[in-house]
This record gives C-alpha cells, sequence and structure tokens, in this order.
C-alpha cells in the first residue's frame, strides 16, 4: 500500500519536473519472476526506474541504505521502506550468500526484482565489472534479465546531494536475457555476467571496465586523493 501511494504521488510529479523519456518498457514481463538488472549512476536510479515501470519493482538494496545517519539517512530509510526495498548484507561470504538466497525466494514468488550488477555506484560514469550473483540467481530462477541504462542521473543528483537538479532522465531497457548452465561453476557465472555487462554497455554507451569492481575503482580514487593532499601539504 505505501508503495502504491508513493508511486501514485509521485509519477505526476516525475513527469512534469523531469520529464523521462522511457525505451523498450515493453520487454518488462507484464507478470512472472523477472530480474531488472541496471548500470547505476547515482542514488537517484532506485527512485526513478521503478516509478516507470508498471509493476512493482523491489530491490535488493545495501543494507547502508537503511542505517545511515541524520536526516539524510532517515528520509532514505522511509523512502526504501516505502518503495518496497529489501535490505541485504554485500560484505561477503554467508551474507552475500543469504543475499542471493533472498532474490531466489522473492523470484519464486514472482516479484520483479531490481538489482545492480556492479554493486555500488560508478564513481566515475565508466561501467565496472558486475558481480556473479545475479547470474547465479538467473540460472536458478529461469528468469528472464532485462538489462536496463539510465542516463542524466548523475548529473540531476551526484553522490552527496540531496536535492536534485532538474534534468531530462532517459532510460533503455533491452530485450530480455536467458542463462543458463552449471550455477556451481564460476567460469559460467562469470561468462553470463560478463555478457550482461556487455548489453549493458552497448545500451548505456558507457566506457566498460571489465576487470576492475566499481568498490576497487572507488578505493583507488580515494587512495589516489588522500595522497595527492598528502603531497601538497608536505610540499606547503
Amino acid at each position: 500500500m505505501p508503495y502504491k501511494i508513493l508511486k501514485s504521488f509521485l509519477i505526476p510529479l516525475l513527469m512534469f519536473i523531469f520529464r523521462p523519456k522511457v525505451t523498450g518498457l515493453r520487454h518488462v514481463p507484464s507478470n512472472g519472476p523477472v530480474i531488472i538488472a541496471s548500470n547505476h549512476l547515482s542514488f537517484s536510479d532506485s527512485i526513478f526506474m521503478p516509478l516507470v515501470v508498471p509493476r512493482n519493482v523491489t530491490f535488493l538494496a545495501k543494507s547502508e541504505y537503511f542505517t545511515s545517519p541524520g536526516l539524510k539517512g532517515f528520509i532514505k530509510k522511509i523512502t526504501f521502506i516505502a518503495l518496497g526495498q529489501v535490505p541485504i548484507d554485500r560484505s561477503g561470504g554467508k551474507r552475500s550468500e543469504a543475499a542471493i538466497m533472498t532474490g531466489l525466494r522473492l523470484l519464486r514468488e514472482n516479484h520483479c526484482v531490481g538489482i545492480y550488477p556492479e554493486g555500488t555506484r560508478s564513481p566515475d560514469g565508466r561501467l565496472y565489472k558486475g558481480r556473479t550473483g545475479i547470474a547465479r540467481m538467473a540460472i536458478e530462477s529461469g528468469a528472464p534479465v532485462i538489462p536496463v541504462a539510465m542516463f542524466n542521473t548523475a548529473e540531476i543528483q551526484p553522490t552527496g546531494q540531496v536535492v536534485p537538479k532538474v534534468r531530462r532522465v532517459e532510460m533503455v531497457f533491452g530485450e530480455p536475457m536467458y542463462f543458463s548452465g552449471d550455477s556451481s561453476d564460476q567460469a559460467v557465472l562469470r561468462s553470463a555476467t560478463n555478457e550482461l555487462m556487455e548489453k549493458i554497455a552497448e545500451l548505456s554507451k558507457q566506457e566498460y571496465v571489465p576487470n576492475m569492481y566499481a568498490s576497487d575503482a572507488k578505493d583507488a580514487i580515494k587512495k589516489s586523493l588522500k595522497e595527492k593532499i598528502d603531497f601538497e601539504e608536505d610540499d606547503a
């Protein structure tokens, strides 16, 4: 009910202010299990995309979105709860396994599940190596995967900015992709994930970095900035 109320309120506002241009929405099946796999440029991706999809989209959202401190954290929390998002811990090991099992349960219940294969937002606009959990869910559930490309959301709401800028948002939904094979074979999972990421790169026109995760790219950027600051302080 909160999802429907929020969606009915936000759709007219979204249409009026951000004038979304949506292509290929017909590829999203009207019923049955389906995985929507999108590139991830901004927090607002999780707002814009679910609002244009006729079905309820349940994102496997990182648990930090539900536990962030302060007013911004509170707004994030109630927004994600209202949108029916499911918090998951993606820190690895048994916790990542629990996240995959949650996704499989939702797919067995014929939900439309949203996933960002990169695992986190791109730090520089490029598309990074995908995590293989999405391939495992697709193979074990038999659900189709709809690749999605988001455009302009990083400009609309850059990282750290609460109030979005007014720009036109664009979304492209690709044709369904089906994956099969041995879900316990990492080579199979990696091949399927790479195929999906290549399709997202084709749709989004982003530079694709297949040999690095977005989280590692973030760490490298932070390290570089710290080294630059330390150098400038030493030089001063």
